[in-house]
């Protein structure tokens, strides 16, 4: 996940973000993952894992990281910093400030660390001064029109790649016309259309806004 360039250069259009359900069996997933990343592109896999014994997370960390990797996407944990390296995982998603404190000891300088929940923009310029490889941003119970502002006021000041949530297929396109680098994502695990159909929408809604004339 790399760095967002200057405002001199154009700039690349979004990509996804891809948040799993909670996982407590990797062989049962795996074939769904392996679907959904056949079907768009995807930067990231953020995994969540199903409460369990640390060596059977680490296991179920280590059946699905190659699958994403061999896509080209990163794997991350949600949370769990520790077992990044042990799992094989990219890296880990921290939620707020201590959490991220923590955990760039334990991924730094070999792999990502995230950082989200971060309740006020003074916590958002000490994640961004203190080593996190991106910033995200909105939350199932966050409204779309917070989450726009926290993006665009974020895109101007920072380089630090903005990771934004959608919650719905209708919030994508505002939240790339607010600046995201990246949209996350969980719901096209309950589209009834299935995974595939609902990624390849939703990898097409990452359209950038034509420039005005």
């Amino acid at each position: 996940m790399a760095s967002r360039p200057k405002q001199t250069e154009p700039r690349p259009a979004p990509r996804l973000y891809l948040i799993t359900p909670p996982i407590s069996d990797a062989n049962e997933f795996a074939p769904q993952l392996t679907a959904a990343l056949m079907s768009a592109e995807v930067a990231a896999v953020l995994l969540r894992l199903a409460d369990g014994d640390e060596r059977s997370m680490i296991n179920r960390i280590k059946a699905l990281s190659p699958l994403a990797q061999d896509k080209g996407a990163a794997l991350l944990l949600n949370g769990h910093a520790d077992l990044a390296a042990r799992g094989g995982a990219d890296g880990a998603h921290l939620a707020g400030p201590d959490a991220l404190a923590a955990g760039l000891e334990q991924l730094k300088p070999d792999r990502i660390a995230g950082a989200g929940e971060l309740t006020s923009r003074h916590d958002v310029m000490v994640a961004a001064d203190t080593g996190a490889d991106y910033v995200l941003f909105g939350g199932p119970d966050v409204p779309l029109d917070v989450t726009s502002e926290q993006v665009n006021w974020a895109a101007e000041l920072f380089e630090l790649p903005c990771v934004a949530y959608a919650s719905d297929m209708s919030e994508i396109a505002p939240l790339v016309a607010a600046g995201a680098d990246f949209i996350a994502i969980d719901f096209p695990w309950h589209d009834p259309r299935g995974i595939p159909a609902a990624l390849t929408e939703a990898a097409a809604q990452l359209r950038l806004p034509e420039p005005a004339s």
